[in-house]
């Protein structure tokens, strides 16, 4: 999760939302990314898809069985799905997301029995820093908002 944040902190340098993913197989870490849809100008540029896609680049395919994704934040409906797409065997989050969070804080697609995959969640770890993180970045946004 030490990864994912400093993913994030690129994030929040970039001006981005400061959300960051690795993936990780085997221990070593085969995909990055962080949130970029504002400079990307792509709403799929979460951090996540990004980690996805650099470690399908990575590794020539786009199945990432046995593979471990790492998210600063819950991951939302659309990211859920990616994960589902490439197999991920276990995700990994810090912060819950209960506007958008789509891995139990909403709703929780990986629990749903019609789907035919389902990672392995844990949740929670690293938590207060990866929510403060977050709660830091939106509070200065606002306080910039209300000077302009």
């Amino acid at each position: 999760m030490r990864h994912a944040l400093e993913m994030a902190r690129l994030a929040e340098a970039a001006g981005e939302v400061p959300v960051g993913a690795v993936v990780v197989r085997d221990g070593v870490v085969i995909g990055r990314g962080f949130n970029a849809p504002i400079s990307r100008h792509d709403p799929s540029a979460h951090a996540e898809m990004m980690a996805l896609r650099d470690a399908a680049q990575n590794t020539g395919n786009y199945r990432l069985v046995g593979c471990e994704l790492f998210v600063t934040l819950e991951p939302c409906l659309m990211c859920a799905g990616a994960i589902m797409h490439a197999r991920i065997a276990r995700l990994v989050y810090g912060a819950s997301d209960p506007k958008t969070g789509a891995c139990g804080s909403v709703l929780n697609v990986f629990s749903e029995q019609r789907l035919n995959h389902h990672a392995e969640l844990s949740s929670g770890i690293l938590a207060d820093e990866c929510g403060s993180m977050l709660s830091n970045f939106f509070a200065l946004r606002r306080a910039q908002q209300k000077v302009t």
